[in-house]
């Protein structure tokens, strides 16, 4: 069989996110079979191909018998799958993901300029580590690394 030629301008990547949300554990083999050997990919499609591979199985799952997550779990689907897949976008201090859209509403103040307690005693037990290490940094990066280890919180936050 031919693969069609694909780009990203070509906007298939978004039909297929669509799809993803409506796959079910009987027509997920027939999905992944498609985006793995219908299309030639390039290097940003493999890319839009591999994350509709994902969500299409986390749908499937969820459309199961056990499925019926609620939207708690989900969160909680979403960061054990960015464990899993890169877990070095999590760092070993923390991570968050914010939706920028909370910047219209005041409520969510906290949410922009405030780190968890736990997550700055991490922070700052990291600092102390890079500083015992004598890692190669520049002065700017140990003098900050200094500044975390004496308890100085940095660009503004706050603890809560």
């Amino acid at each position: 069989m031919t693969r069609k030629p694909i780009r990203e301008e070509d906007g298939t990547h978004k039909e297929w996110m669509e799809r993803a949300k409506s796959i079910t554990l009987d027509t997920l083999p027939d999905f992944l079979r498609e985006l793995t050997e219908d299309y030639d990919h390039d290097y940003g499609t493999i890319c839009h191909a591999i994350a509709a591979a994902a969500v299409a199985a986390a749908w499937a799952v969820e459309k199961s018998p056990q499925g019926g997550i609620t939207g708690f779990q989900g969160s909680a689907v979403t960061w054990e799958f960015i464990r899993g897949w890169n877990s070095s976008m999590i760092g070993e201090t923390g991570a968050r993901i914010q939706n920028m859209d909370n910047l219209l509403f005041p409520q969510y103040a906290d949410s922009f300029t405030t780190v968890p307690e736990d997550t700055w005693r991490r922070v700052q037990e990291k600092a102390k580590e890079h500083l015992a290490s004598k890692d190669e940094a520049a002065s700017s990066v140990r003098a900050h690394w200094q500044s975390i280890a004496n308890g100085s919180v940095p660009f503004g936050l706050r603890i809560a």
